[in-house]
């Protein structure tokens, strides 16, 4: 039964404060949920009997689940069109370790501050086969429900640790890549296979403290040379770019 104190504590998921407190967070839909399900298992579950029915052997037995009808499901949702289900999950404690950026491809972000573009940054990473992706205290929490929604599942194969970004990249020894309007055309550059690429606040770039530790500076140049266009590209667009030219330098 989906009491008023369920309501409650589902709500109160919308703060960080609360989603540290509760341990949990909150995930919506039949794409995302499904994704989560291969690789966490969910606190409480309220759904339409139609998704339990057709997702029953994917729930643990200590899950707690209640059927309830499209109109409870518009009370507790965070979306404007609410599909299906609504899954509470124990928030994953992920550790950073150092070797990743010594033998793989990482992320860095440094006080990316919207939601959406985190949580969008997240599936990038997924696509191109990146699975570790530091983050400042300054950056959203991935957590957030819009940042949980934008990452469309990506969070069951993709983890993020917040550290204090500039001593941890001072601390790893590995190549550290950052995007520039002062930088050199990235497709001229040699790109590793490892190492970590770093993207900054969608107003402000990447920080004073930060820049400091980047060893390799690229830019992303607009088409033609020299051609009045606007100021900067999206955060998410540029990290979309930006990885897509490191895999192609592998494929």
């Amino acid at each position: 039964m989906l009491t008023k104190n369920r309501i409650r504590l589902i709500r109160s998921l919308e703060t960080r404060r609360h989603r540290i407190e509760e341990g949990l967070f909150v995930a919506e839909g039949p794409k995302l949920v499904g994704e989560l399900l291969t690789a966490m298992s969910p606190r409480y579950v309220a759904a339409l009997p139609q998704w339990i029915e057709a997702n029953a052997a994917l729930l643990p037995a200590t899950t707690e689940v209640d059927a309830i009808g499209q109109e409870e499901l518009q009370r507790i949702s965070f979306l404007r069109a609410p599909q299906q289900v609504l899954a509470l999950f124990d928030l994953p404690r992920w550790t950073w370790d150092a070797a990743s950026a010594r033998e793989e491809l990482c992320l860095a972000l440094d006080g990316v501050q919207d939601p959406g573009n985190l949580g969008t940054i997240c599936r990038v990473a997924d696509w191109f086969g990146i699975q570790d992706i530091l983050c400042s205290h300054e950056t959203a929490d991935i957590f957030n429900p819009k940042a949980v929604q934008a990452t469309m599942g990506a969070l069951a194969r993709v983890r993020l640790h917040y550290v204090d970004l500039p001593q941890t990249l001072a601390a790893e020894g590995v190549p550290v890549f950052g995007t520039f309007l002062d930088g050199k055309s990235i497709y001229g550059q040699t790109l590793s296979s490892n190492g970590i690429i770093v993207m900054g606040n969608e107003g402000n770039g990447i920080s004073p403290a930060v820049e400091q530790h980047v060893t390799q500076r690229l830019l992303i140049p607009n088409f033609p040379a020299g051609r009045q266009t606007t100021e900067s590209l999206n955060v998410a667009i540029a990290t979309s770019i930006v990885c897509a030219e490191f895999r192609r330098r592998q494929a």
